[in-house]
């Protein structure tokens, strides 16, 4: 190995968000610290896991029901740790010829990507290392301008992401909704899911605080602030709604689960 040669420092000795995610949903891809992470926020929020779960089933409904409305190309950002079925496989099961684009900003995601890339013959699927506060990065990457014609209708995904980007007073984090919005045409879409401190405000609290210590800041938003990401967009039936609400595969889902113990909204909108 040369000088010039680098090892990516996968940091495992501190907890990461997508690997306490990964933990929730029952993956493999964690570690000490991730897991002692997530028993703090169990500790405080027992619903955290089944909150993780009807968050990703939102996922999986979302891009169901856009692959079925004819949408064709697809970027998720903040993609995760792999935990199949991933976007894709929920994609191109529809859609063979689907084309799909990943970002995630840890390199651990990276380290497992080749999940992500295994695409149907017809289709394609990429993966950017990009990080959300710098979506012209996103945008402008080679690998996506390979993957996804942005003047035909893209399918945007931000699952439960935008509460990493804190405001800081500036509203940082609809700026960046903003900008990757515009850069899509008209009949693109935007799925996106968000925690919030409606139901649970103290528990969201000291959420915000063990994340915090692992270095990860996070800004619940509510209701209001998370409706505001679609601004200028159609919301799909049902609305925003909370994560388990939105077009249940079977009535009961709907109801399973209380506001509180979801605390997540969620929402898919088109670009007129």
């Amino acid at each position: 190995m040369s000088e010039h040669d680098s090892v990516v420092d996968l940091q495992l000795d501190r907890a990461h968000s997508s690997r306490i995610y990964d933990y929730f949903l029952g993956g493999k891809t964690n570690f000490l610290a991730d897991r002692m992470a997530a028993g703090r926020v169990l500790g405080v929020f027992p619903a955290a896991l089944v909150a993780a779960r009807i968050n990703r089933e939102f996922m999986h409904r979302a891009t169901r029901a856009l692959a079925a409305s004819g949408l064709r190309q697809f970027l998720d950002i903040g993609t995760g740790i792999p935990t199949p079925p991933n976007l894709h496989d929920i994609a191109q099961g529809i859609a063979p010829d689907a084309r799909v684009v990943y970002t995630d900003n840890d390199p651990i995601v990276l380290a497992h990507a080749a999940a992500l890339l295994l695409s149907t013959a017809e289709g394609r699927t990429a993966y950017v290392q990009a990080d959300v506060n710098d979506p012209a990065g996103i945008l402008t990457a080679p690998q996506l301008l390979d993957t996804l014609d942005l003047t035909r209708p893209v399918a945007l995904s931000l699952n439960a992401l935008m509460h990493f980007v804190p405001d800081d007073g500036q509203d940082r984090a609809h700026t960046i909704v903003e900008t990757l919005k515009a850069a899509l045409p008209s009949g693109s879409t935007l799925a996106l899911s968000h925690a919030t401190p409606d139901f649970s405000p103290e528990a969201m609290r000291q959420i915000v605080t063990i994340y915090g210590a692992t270095g990860t800041r996070l800004q619940f938003r509510s209701r209001a602030e998370v409706l505001r990401f679609f601004d200028g967009w159609e919301l799909l039936e049902p609305g925003l709604t909370l994560s388990h609400q939105w077009r249940p595969d079977h009535p009961e889902d709907a109801t399973h689960v209380t506001d509180a113990e979801a605390a997540c909204y969620a929402g898919v909108a088109r670009k007129p």
